[in-house]
């Protein structure tokens, strides 16, 4: 499709917002000492009050893929804590599973990044579809081009491929909307029987201060879709979100502008020289009451964002680090009530509920 777009506004200026109070835990889910959580990479909730969790095990399950296949999808009793089944075993489709989502008739969608798929389980847990294909190679030479390893760039993205899948959202109809991905970087937009309708946005930088250029992406790592069928993708090496409609004309950027303390060392890699102001959106996730809220979160300096869909910091909640309430890069949010999440605590291997203290409006 022509992507067009209005001329982007400046990024604002970095803004002092209040710490929203909470409440957190980790034992709320029971299980087996023989089914320890690896990374985490996702976490959904259902209609049902069924949470499911995307896990990377610590052993390999299938091949071949670049790195050792490693995914499971474990589901959970809500009001009980307790460990139901384990979802998709030896589906072709799961390898390095990315992103998991549920759509409103409770089909379970897995975005699998090693895979380049997109695979719906129905509530009953069998496979219904698949978008994508799954490479046939062990080796994958874009894989080995977007971490620097050399080897020639990619070919350009083709209709109903994927490269490098990250997450999957859906509108009012039942429209699917794929962020695709670590090496296509684009939105990619189905039907909701599976038939490609377009796709848009290239690879490319958002310029010194994140705000030029809309339209092109540098891992669209995260998506979700409003009521008014309003598309957020979490531009995340760009440092922002940028905002569509369901046609791909751009509306706005948001900004993660709240002071931080630049000084404090991450919790893992190097501190920074001179860190941005605007930090890295990693995930998003949209709340379904009267009044929707965005949350979304960064890997530094790690904290939680409740906002309002035209962007405006509500306030944030925690901090990089690995005690309580405390995240080490989170990769997944649900947010079954405005003021409920569920976190996907990434490297520190484990998922957190959160239980925010008072409205935040």
């Amino acid at each position: 499709m022509t992507f067009a777009a209005p001329s982007p506004q400046p990024a604002p200026s970095p803004v002092v917002v209040p710490e929203i109070p909470f409440d957190a835990a980790t034992d709320f889910l029971t299980y087996s000492a023989d089914m320890n959580f690896g990374e985490v990479l996702g976490v959904a909730i259902n209609s049902k009050n069924r949470l499911v969790v995307l896990n990377h095990p610590g052993s390999a399950t299938q091949g071949p893929l670049y790195g050792n296949a490693s995914t499971e999808l474990l589901e959970f009793d809500l009001a009980t804590g307790r460990f139901v089944r384990e979802i998709g075993k030896k589906v072709y489709g799961l390898g390095y599973g990315h992103a998991i989502r549920f759509d409103r008739h409770d089909n379970l969608w897995v975005v699998d990044k090693g895979t380049n798929t997109a695979v719906r389980f129905n509530p009953e847990g069998y496979v219904t579809m698949n978008l994508g294909r799954r490479p046939e190679g062990p080796d994958d030479p874009e894989e080995s081009w977007f971490h620097g390893r050399g080897g020639p760039p990619p070919p350009p993205a083709q209709d109903g491929y994927f490269r490098g899948p990250t997450d999957i959202a859906f509108d009012a109809d039942d429209n699917i909307y794929i962020s695709d991905g670590y090496t296509n970087a684009r939105v990619a937009k189905y039907d909701k029987r599976g038939a490609w309708v377009t796709s848009w946005g290239t690879r490319g930088s958002g310029g010194p201060h994140a705000d030029q250029n809309p339209g092109q992406f540098n891992t669209p790592h995260n998506i979700a879709v409003d009521r008014s069928n309003n598309v957020y993708v979490a531009d995340r090496n760009n440092r922002r979100i940028q905002v569509f409609d369901a046609d791909g004309t751009f509306r706005r950027f948001i900004f993660l502008n709240a002071v931080y303390d630049k000084t404090r060392h991450p919790v893992l890699g190097n501190l920074a020289a001179s860190p941005p102001d605007e930090t890295q959106p990693w995930t998003l996730c949209i709340t379904g009451g009267a009044t929707q809220y965005l949350y979304t979160s960064d890997s530094e300096p790690g904290r939680i964002y409740k906002m309002t869909l035209d962007g405006r910091i509500l306030g944030t909640m925690g901090i990089s680090g690995r005690d309580v309430k405390q995240f080490n890069w989170i990769h997944s949010l649900a947010c079954p009530t405005d003021d409920t999440l569920y976190v996907a605590d990434m490297n520190n291997w484990r998922i957190q509920k959160l239980t925010l203290h008072s409205p935040t409006r």
